[in-house]
């Protein structure tokens, strides 16, 4: 394996790992802060280790820095031996990697709510722990929560019981033997009871998309797949918690027709929890390139390829989007970036998944098809299941496996997709018969003159079925913004204040205060606030921010809401806002 060098993590991942983790936490909602316990199992790798410098905390974030652990000369551990560090700790209260909910902050209004949400770098405010990709171990855990509410992790139930200590409080065990309402024979959907019956009927086909994914990829390996619906300040689409996967309450669209996002966390079981990058720097890509890769060929299998299609033509405009906020030259938009002194929060984006997917999917093509590329990718995840992979093992593995080809993948420009910052060099050339609809009609919009607009109809967009819709808003954006007329017209035609689907909403949003509808932007700021959600939460504030009339306005609500926001949401909006302080 080549050795680890993480620029993301002060932890010595090359002289020693974590096997085992017993984990001990007395949740305090009062103070927010976790009380804790910890024993880690720790193999070293290099032999005479006499200090383990391997805790990658910020002193600023935890109650306390562990950086030298064991520095006497006299001892020396040796290659092979397993070290038990035990620590007791007790978290921040403004520990990155939580968010602490006041009773007002949830739809049931009654309790306190709180999560975790750790990747890219936020673990180590909440566990002392060698916060890296390429460290995976097994997990024992202990949580004891006031008895009215209910601990949920990433692994499966042990059983529950009062706490000796406090009655009033139940102590919920869980173990994770992999590294790393019923809805389904091994699915089951967990949120607040505002959520459930609505949650249970979007996410019905998990079961068949488990199903399909194991056609694709091989066998689930994680035992149980459960949902957490959060509450709205979550701050991402899903997150791929090994057992229990966390969607934000703005997939709920009342039509399963934004399912794609469990598709997606579903894809990762895969590749990301079997299969990991083995740092953040430059590798990311592998991860999310090729979960959705294998979300599209879900589409594919339980829909269509036209869908398929259709999905990476919706992509690619993420992708140019993301190239566009960035600027074309900046080493962020390249597919193997550089991270050295870099926050890992601010270099997310829509790049490592949609270049990763150009890349898979142009190889694709090169190659023989999606079945004979789906071969690769399955045979990629046997061979690294249970590790983690550098971008430079699974290029010779795919050099190894297609080994009889190897004269096509040598004129595969690598420097261009690999380390080149802007747009993938080549652009696939979709099938466009679903997106020919959305383009025209888009297009009738943009050359319409005012005489013309009473051409437009409901009709129009009862064609269309939702990720049509999506498609023809976010085509709208990337033209010039309408003149206001078109814009009321399209409101007093389409009704499209009146849509649920967050991704229709958000978009028609941003169309309207883009032409400087002055009575979207308090719609606009609203959505930015009831939910916290990144991809919506950013462009919105930052598009009525952009409206110079409004820009006083978009950094007032903003002050207002901060503390409903997730820390790391509100970082990145105080620097999209340009605040000070």
């Amino acid at each position: 394996m080549t050795p680890v060098l993480d620029p993301s993590s002060f932890s010595s991942v090359s002289k020693c790992a974590t096997k085992h983790l017993n984990l001990i936490y007395h949740v305090e909602f009062d103070r927010r802060v976790l009380k804790g316990k910890v024993a880690l199992t720790v193999e070293v790798l290099e032999d005479k280790l006499s200090s383990l410098v391997q805790f990658s905390f910020d002193p600023s974030k935890l109650s306390l820095c562990l950086l030298d652990l064991i520095t006497s000369p006299h001892i020396h551990i040796y290659v092979g031996q397993h070290v038990i560090v035990e620590i007791e700790y007790e978290t921040s209260p403004s520990a990155t990697a939580l968010q602490w909910l006041t009773p007002t902050q949830t739809a049931g209004k009654k309790h306190p709510y709180l999560f975790s949400q750790c990747q890219a770098t936020h673990c180590r405010t909440m566990i002392p722990c060698q916060d890296s990709p390429s460290v995976k171990h097994t997990y024992y855990a202990q949580v004891s929560v006031p008895r009215e509410l209910v601990a949920l992790m990433s692994a499966l139930h042990d059983g529950q019981e009062p706490d000796p200590s406090d009655s009033s409080r139940v102590i919920y065990r869980f173990r994770q033997p992999v590294s790393v309402t019923e809805i389904g024979p091994r699915s089951r959907v967990w949120s607040e009871k505002e959520y459930v019956d609505e949650a249970a009927f979007e996410f019905s086909e998990t079961e068949s998309m488990l199903k399909t994914a194991e056609s694709l990829a091989g066998p689930y390996v994680w035992g149980q797949y459960d949902v957490l619906v959060l509450p709205p300040s979550f701050p991402y689409g899903g997150m791929e918690n090994p057992c229990l996967t966390f969607v934000t309450p703005t997939v709920l669209a009342g039509d399963r027709s934004l399912a794609g996002v469990i598709a997606h966390e579903i894809s990762h079981s895969w590749t990301g929890n079997l299969v990991t990058n083995r740092t953040w720097e430059g590798i990311f890509w592998l991860n999310e390139g090729h979960t959705v890769y294998i979300e599209r060929m879900i589409a594919r299998c339980m829909a269509s390829e036209q869908l398929r299609q259709f999905k990476g033509i919706g992509g690619w405009k993420e992708l140019q989007e993301s190239v566009k906020q960035f600027g074309a030259n900046n080493v962020l938009t390249n597919l193997v970036p550089n991270l050295h002194e870099v926050d890992t929060d601010e270099a997310f984006s829509s790049v490592p998944y949609e270049k990763g997917f150009a890349l898979l999917y142009h190889l694709e093509e090169l190659l023989g098809g999606p079945e004979v590329f789906m071969g690769f990718v399955k045979s990629y995840i046997q061979l690294f299941a249970y590790g983690t992979v550098t971008t430079e093992e699974w290029k010779n593995y795919l050099f190894t496996y297609f080994k009889d080809k190897m004269d096509i993948l040598n004129k595969v420009d690598w420097n261009a997709w690999m380390h080149t910052p802007g747009m993938a060099p080549v652009k696939p050339q979709y099938d466009t018969t679903m997106a020919d609809a959305c383009t025209a009609l888009c297009q009738r919009w943009v050359k319409a003159k005012e005489e013309d607009l009473a051409s437009f109809t409901e009709a129009d967009v009862k064609k269309l079925n939702s990720p049509q819709l999506i498609e023809f808003m976010a085509l709208l954006l990337q033209e010039e913004p309408l003149p206001l007329s078109h814009v009321k017209k399209m409101q007093e035609v389409y009704q499209l204040n009146s849509v649920k689907n967050a991704e229709v909403r958000f978009r028609w949003l941003r169309i309207c205060v883009k032409a400087h509808w002055e009575e979207a932007v308090p719609l606009a700021l609203k959505m930015a606030t009831e939910q916290g959600r990144m991809k919506f939460t950013r462009p919105l504030f930052k598009e009525v921010y952009n409206f110079s009339k409004y820009s006083d306005e978009a950094v007032k609500t903003f002050k207002e809401n901060r503390g409903a926001l997730h820390p790391v949401t509100a970082m990145m909006v105080v620097k999209d806002l340009k605040i000070n302080g």
